[in-house]
């Protein structure tokens, strides 16, 4: 095994509103370094870093819109996100909870602050990531993976060094909850102050972090402050993650889909024409109905 270095090490963009509940630094695809060819199959990260919402009656959020193509998941720090699709699917999700949606064929949706979050206000803190999926699958039927923290499991650390939190693929050998379409590794790493651990991937695969809280060192070497994401070139395997304080990192490493990508919107298909057709199935209904 040889070491994995770091390419990039990436200050969070300029933060903009999605609708009025999501104020998000967009690291993929907005920035040239992590475009979606580069970052398949993660084709969209948006990191909501930690905010103070005050109280309000009517729940912020983002309004009805479709997807098609690929899926979401959107992994909940602190806050709960209320959801609603067109399917009749629904759901609150809290800290440490996930929501892996899978559009593929169409679906409506609509997310926004829970209820009494919204009322009470408190500090949100959630990541939305939109996954790929192959040309194969993007007409399958829509599905969700609701996963809430007890289920996941999690690899305790030795000497202390805290724990990884498995959400999918393979950390040692415990395999993650997550049912995903092509090979993804998705970890939440919680590590101890002054604490170390080391992550291993093939080459090939597209492998980034992003820190949630706290501060690391990469192979001993490469800072990483809170809110900064750091790409991985694609060579070598292995490389060490070193909790400058106490941090959670978001881990994430996957196999290349190398087909071609059309994206516009709402929608990641593999052509012009396809982009067409979805506009069409939208427009005759063919998503459903949700009322916003």
């Amino acid at each position: 095994m040889t070491t994995k270095k770091v390419e990039n090490i990436i200050a969070p963009p300029a933060p903009h509103m999605v609708g009025d509940g999501f104020r998000v630094h967009n690291f993929i695809p907005h920035l040239e370094q992590l475009s979606r060819e580069r970052m398949n199959p993660f084709i969209l990260l948006d990191y909501n870093a930690k905010m103070e919402f005050s109280p309000r009656k009517e729940p912020r959020g983002v309004g009805v819109h479709p997807h098609r193509g690929f899926e979401t998941v959107t992994i909940v720090y602190q806050g709960k996100v209320a959801h609603h699709d067109s399917r009749g699917n629904s759901g609150v999700i809290g800290p440490g909870d996930i929501q892996w949606m899978t559009a593929a064929s169409g679906v409506l949706h609509k997310e926004y602050h829970e209820e009494n979050f919204s009322q009470k206000g408190g500090e949100f803190h959630v990541v939305q990531l939109w996954i790929n999926l192959p040309a194969k699958d993007k007409k399958a039927d829509p599905n969700y993976q609701s996963i809430v923290n007890s289920q996941i499991p999690k690899v305790e650390l030795p000497d202390n060094a805290g724990l990884i939190e498995v959400i999918a693929g393979k950390y040692q050998d415990t395999t993650g909850i997550a049912s995903t379409f092509t090979p993804i590794n998705m970890f939440n790493a919680k590590i101890n102050k002054g604490a170390s651990t080391e992550f291993s991937f093939p080459a090939n695969y597209n492998t980034a972090i992003l820190v949630v809280e706290g501060s690391v060192k990469i192979n001993n070497n490469e800072l990483v402050p809170t809110d900064y994401f750091a790409l991985f070139e694609n060579k070598g395997e292995t490389f060490t993650i070193q909790a400058v304080n106490k941090a959670t990192v978001l881990v994430l490493s996957g196999e290349p889909i190398k087909e071609p990508i059309a994206a516009y919107g709402p929608f990641v298909m593999n052509n012009v024409a396809e982009l067409k057709q979805a506009y069409i199935d939208l427009g005759t209904g063919k998503f459903g109905e949700l009322d916003d």
